[in-house]
C-alpha cells in the first residue's frame, strides 16, 4: 500500500497526520487474539502496519508478510545449536533471514512507534529506530517458557536473557499478562513498573446465564499441549461420575496442536463409561464464547510445570466468563486472585484428579447458578474493552507532540 502523504492546500485547519504504528509479531496475527486486539484497539487514532507471518489482518493500512519459510533461524540447525551453545546471540538473531527481511522492507526511522510482542521481536524494534519510541509487550516470562525441558535450558534460555537484558531494558515501555510475570522482570532485570494486561476476551452483550443443567455440563477449551495434563480433568470427571453416576458430562474442545495427543484423549474420552467425556471439534475463534455458552462449568487444571504455568492467566479464563459460566481451576494463583475477587468459581485442594472430582460432587445446583450469575456481573469487568487500557496510554505518551 502506498506511503505517499497528500498534503492539504492551506495550513489552515490542518490536523495533524496520524501517527505510523508497526504492530510486529512472529506469529500468524490474523490467529493471534492478543496481536489482533492490539490493532482493534489502536487503529482509530493511528495508521497499523503489521508485521507477522499470515495474511493481512482486518483495519492495517499495509501488511510486511514473513514468508513461512523464514521460521527457523537458520535452515542448517546444526549451525544454530552451535551458535547457541557458544552464545554467539547478536549474530544468530541479527543475520537470521527472516530479521534481515523485515529489515529489508522497513527502512530505519520510517515508523513513529514499534509495538513489539514477545521478547524475540524487541531487539529488532529497536533496530528500526522508530522515531518516537518502542513499546515491549512481552506476553509470558520469556527467560523461563521452557525450563521444564533441558534443552531449552541450555540453549533457548540464554538467548531470551540477552534479549532481556541487552534490548527489553532499553525499551520505552513494557507490559506483560500478569501480575507475578511483571513482578519477575521488574525483579530480574529492573523493567519499572511493567504494566499488566490480561488476555481478556471482547464483551458479549448477547449472553446471560443459563438454566444449570442435570447432569452439571462442563466445558475445556484450549490447545492440546501434552504439559497441560488434559488427561487430569478427564479422570476428575470420570471419578465424580463413578462416586455419583450422571453427575456430570465434560466435553473438551482442542486447539490442533500435538495430534497424537489429541488422539490419546480421543481414545482416553471413548474408554470413559456413559459417554461421559468427549473430544469435540474446535471452532472458528469467534465462534469459541458462544459455543462455551452451552455450558454450566469451565473447568481448567493448569499443572505448574514451569513459571509461566504457575502463573498462568489464561484467555480461556476470560472466554469462561463472557460465556457467564462458574468456573472450577486449581490453585493458580494469577486465576486464583481473579475467580476469588469475583466469586464466579471454586479452586481446588490441588492440580490431581481426586480434589477436583471432591469439589464437583460437592457443588450444587444453586451454588453453580451464584457463579454463573457472578460470571455476568464479572463480564465487563473483565473485558478486553475494560483491561486494555494500558496500552492506549503507552502509545499515547509516546506519541504525544511536546
Amino acid at each position: 500500500m502506498s506511503d505517499v502523504v497528500v498534503e492539504a492546500e492551506s495550513n489552515e485547519g490542518v490536523q495533524p497526520s496520524r501517527p505510523r504504528i508497526l504492530v510486529l509479531s512472529f506469529s500468524p496475527i490474523i490467529r493471534d487474539p492478543r496481536v489482533l486486539r492490539q490493532i482493534s484497539l489502536l487503529k482509530p487514532s493511528a495508521d497499523i502496519i503489521s508485521c507477522g507471518y499470515g495474511e493481512a489482518p482486518d483495519g492495517v493500512v499495509e501488511h510486511i508478510r514473513i514468508p513461512a519459510a523464514l521460521k527457523p533461524w537458520r535452515s542448517d540447525h546444526k549451525k544454530v545449536a552451535a551458535l547457541l551453545a557458544a552464545r554467539f546471540h547478536e549474530r544468530l538473531y541479527f543475520d537470521s533471514d527472516r530479521v534481515k527481511f523485515v529489515r529489508d522492507r522497513i527502512p530505519v526511522g520510517s515508523i513513529d512507534v514499534v509495538m513489539a510482542n514477545d521478547v524475540i521481536a524487541v531487539p529488532l524494534a529497536l533496530a528500526l529506530r522508530p522515531t518516537r519510541g518502542v513499546h515491549a509487550d512481552l506476553h509470558e516470562y520469556a527467560p523461563r517458557q521452557g525450563e521444564d525441558q533441558l534443552q531449552w535450558r541450555l540453549l533457548v534460555g540464554p538467548l531470551m536473557k540477552w534479549a532481556c537484558r541487552k534490548y527489553v531494558t532499553r525499551a520505552n515501555s513494557v507490559s506483560t499478562v500478569a501480575k507475578g510475570i511483571a513482578e519477575e522482570y521488574a525483579r530480574v532485570y529492573g523493567i519499572a513498573e511493567p504494566a499488566v494486561v490480561p488476555n481478556a476476551s471482547a464483551y458479549d452483550p448477547r449472553f446471560e446465564p443459563t438454566q444449570v443443567a442435570s447432569p452439571l455440563r462442563i466445558v475445556h477449551a484450549g490447545a492440546a499441549g501434552r504439559g497441560r495434563r488434559i488427561e487430569i480433568m478427564m479422570d476428575a470427571v470420570a471419578k465424580a461420575n463413578e462416586v455419583r453416576p450422571g453427575a456430570a458430562t465434560f466435553d473438551v474442545v482442542l486447539v490442533p496442536g500435538d495430534q497424537s495427543y489429541i488422539d490419546e484423549l480421543t481414545r482416553k474420552a471413548k474408554g470413559i463409561p456413559g459417554n461421559a467425556v468427549k473430544v469435540i471439534p474446535p471452532v472458528a475463534f469467534d465462534q469459541i464464547v458462544p459455543l462455551l455458552h452451552g455450558y454450566d462449568i469451565g473447568f481448567y487444571l493448569c499443572p505448574p510445570n514451569n513459571f509461566n504455568m504457575r502463573h498462568a492467566l489464561p484467555n480461556k479464563l476470560f472466554e469462561f466468563v463472557q460465556a457467564r459460566l462458574a468456573v472450577v481451576i486449581g490453585p493458580s494463583p494469577e486465576m486464583q486472585r481473579i475467580v476469588t475477587e469475583h466469586q464466579f468459581g471454586l479452586v481446588t485442594d490441588g492440580f490431581d484428579a481426586a480434589s477436583a472430582a471432591d469439589l464437583l460432587l460437592k457443588l450444587t445446583p444453586e451454588e453453580v447458578a451464584e457463579m454463573k450469575n457472578a460470571s455476568h456481573t464479572a463480564a465487563k469487568t473483565l473485558s478486553a474493552e475494560a483491561v486494555t487500557q494500558p496500552w492506549l496510554d503507552a502509545v499515547q505518551r509516546l506519541t504525544r507532540v511536546a
